[in-house]
């Protein structure tokens, strides 16, 4: 059972996410909380695996309650809801150490395969948001602290730096002499070791940590 806790300045909104998250059998909404801080103040009791995490609130923003609850509680993973008014927020959440970042009209089926994957220890982002994400990593900030299990090798980094640029499994094949069959056995095992599914999320990680340069 993944425990959730949602925090959203919306009333409505946090009602509906209940609505949905409760008619999973898998999934027991532990809390709701409408800013930062409340959230953080509702941690040690509720103990979520998952906190649903709205961006533009009240008191406290959803950058700065991601950040204090990635610094205190390192085990508690945060999916970002966002709207499209939110996404010039998406860079700080990214540095934020969130975890994902969804849509407020994704479906619901995939809110909650995002959300159990998550607790997963995997990356959802929502396509819809990945081009403004790999847009604005490719300019700003330094890189977060590369996890002792993200261990690549040369050769599939630089795999990891063409597919993050947006070449093609064949393009790939072309530009470092390789069949497309090897070049797709490598991806395969780069998203295995990252913990993603797709190619933006496996861009996203390697641009949050520093593993591959778009310059």
């Amino acid at each position: 059972m993944v425990k959730v806790l949602i925090c959203d300045d919306q009333v409505i909104v946090c009602e509906g996410l209940q609505t949905i998250l409760n008619a999973s059998p898998k999934i027991e909404v532990v809390g709701t909380a409408h800013d930062g801080s409340e959230a953080l103040a509702l941690i040690p009791g509720a103990h979520p695996d998952v906190v649903l995490m709205d961006l533009k609130m009240p008191v406290m923003n959803g950058i700065i309650a991601t950040r204090k609850i990635r610094q205190k509680y390192p085990d508690i993973r945060v999916l970002v809801l966002t709207t499209y008014d939110d996404d010039e927020w998406l860079f700080d959440a990214v540095r934020s150490g969130a975890s994902g970042y969804l849509l407020k009209d994704t479906p619901p089926e995939d809110l909650i395969e995002a959300i159990l994957g998550t607790a997963a220890g995997k990356t959802y982002v929502d396509p819809n948001i990945a081009g403004k994400l790999l847009s604005s990593y490719s300019q700003k900030a330094p890189a977060q602290a590369l996890p002792t299990n993200f261990q690549l090798s040369e050769r599939e980094t630089d795999i990891l730096e063409l597919l993050a640029k947006g070449l093609s499994n064949a393009d790939i094949a072309q530009q470092l002499y390789l069949t497309e069959g090897t070049v797709r056995n490598y991806t395969s095992e780069i998203f295995k070791k990252l913990g993603v599914s797709d190619r933006t999320q496996a861009a996203v990680l390697a641009l949050r940590y520093g593993l591959v340069d778009l310059e």
